[in-house]
């Protein structure tokens, strides 16, 4: 239910009631698991959107700990929150924290936006000063660290001599209607068909990890997915040359860094995105000599930090195949200049720096709960520390992509 509203996809929504009961239910039987093991001077950071009305279900249970939520997806727009019946119920659970954590800007206003127009039974006690940015960064020096493997060695090789020559473009994300790849594969469409020199001078390396393979929408956009890169492979391609080279399958992300590194273009145009780390991983990836240009759509909350990247409207693909042509031909000096600006973002502002000033501004915060601040250490996952724990809503705990 939650995913596709949040990410615009209203009409893919299971709006079934039962469902949303049973969103509740697994909350406060969490809750009623851990609060026993809390103590006084705890301070919990709760991930992502699973776990909403988890502080909400801690406070029925009478705990005062200091509670922060930090949600990895997109805030949408007040009108397309109120399309979830219980609204209302699921805002004025979220409020129960005493720090909701947001990618962007952007998501930061459509939240105080619906709280501004709602009334107090779905705004609560928070107010406009308990909800903040706190746009999610990247490890670099572990980026760059990653030792290839065997399998990520060979994805490199079969990349590499199957494109000779050519100008190299990649995308890399789970098969999600959220990521925008078949607008993305319509642009490149665009390209070859009007710009004839870029003919058989680029390949695009579209990796598309499978993802939610049994829910009809998924298996919908892998048919159109693949129907797309067979259009333009029948109808551009040659002999010696596949315009698109589309792997859906998981990539060893050992492999990423090279594959990265040899792609003159890295294109990310999510039509709703988080944050989306793959833009981050792109540029930090590249050589300060001879960097590659990231494209990158304004549905993705990084559009907010990287705005030397060339940015384009997220569902056009008019437009994003004129940001392929300008980014293919772009000039090394602009290229140098552009990879320089991101990557002082993405240096300056990454995961330590989003880790601490979240803890910072938890531990300091003020809202529903007042007990004496503690000064967590908090790890990845599901874990306690002394005077903190950090709860996530993904499968074994660990911390989503954003």
């Amino acid at each position: 239910m939650l995913w596709p509203i949040f990410h615009e996809k209203v009409k893919w929504a299971d709006l079934n009631p039962a469902y949303f009961k049973a969103y509740e239910a697994v909350n406060r039987m969490l809750a009623s698991r851990l609060q026993p093991m809390l103590r006084d001077n705890d301070v919990l950071w709760v991930h992502d959107y699973h776990l909403i009305p988890f502080a909400q279900a801690l406070r029925g249970l009478g705990c005062t700990q200091r509670m922060g939520f930090f949600n990895h997806i997109p805030m949408p727009s007040p009108d397309i929150i109120r399309c979830i019946p219980q609204h209302r119920q699921l805002m004025r659970a979220l409020s129960s924290y005493d720090l909701i954590g947001m990618q962007s800007p952007r998501d930061v206003e459509n939240l105080r936006r619906y709280w501004e127009a709602e009334s107090s039974a779905a705004r609560g006690d928070l107010g406009n000063d308990g909800i903040h940015a706190f746009p999610i960064g990247i490890d670099v020096e572990s980026l760059r660290a990653l030792v290839p493997s065997p399998a990520s060695l060979a994805i490199v090789d079969e990349v590499r001599r199957a494109s000779g020559k050519r100008m190299l473009m990649i995308g890399v994300d789970r098969l999600d209607y959220s990521k925008g790849i078949p607008t993305r594969l319509k642009a490149f469409r665009q390209l070859l068909q009007t710009r004839v020199g870029m003919r058989n001078r680029v390949t695009l390396v579209q990796i598309a990890a499978p993802t939610r393979q049994g829910i009809p929408a998924y298996a919908k956009l892998r048919a159109k997915t693949e129907t797309l890169v067979q259009e333009i492979n029948a109808r551009f391609g040659s002999d010696d040359w596949m315009p698109v080279m589309y792997f859906n399958q998981s990539v060893d992300r050992s492999a990423l860094p090279q594959l990265y590194r040899m792609s003159r273009v890295g294109v990310v145009t999510p039509v709703a995105d988080g944050m989306n780390l793959v833009a981050k991983e792109y540029v930090a990836a590249q050589s300060r000599r001879d960097p590659g240009v990231l494209v990158l759509s304004t549905g993705a909350g990084a559009a907010s930090q990287l705005g030397d990247a060339l940015l384009v409207p997220s569902k056009s693909h008019s437009a994003t195949a004129d940001a392929y042509a300008r980014a293919l031909a772009m000039p090394l000096e602009e290229r140098k200049a552009r990879y320089a600006g991101l990557m002082r973002n993405i240096e300056t502002e990454d995961l330590r720096w989003w880790r601490e000033n979240y803890l910072s501004a938890l531990t300091s915060a003020s809202g529903p709960a007042s007990p004496q601040a503690a000064n967590p250490d908090v790890a990845e996952g599901t874990r306690r520390e002394s005077g903190g724990a950090s709860v996530s809503g993904t499968p074994g705990g660990r911390l989503p992509e954003a």
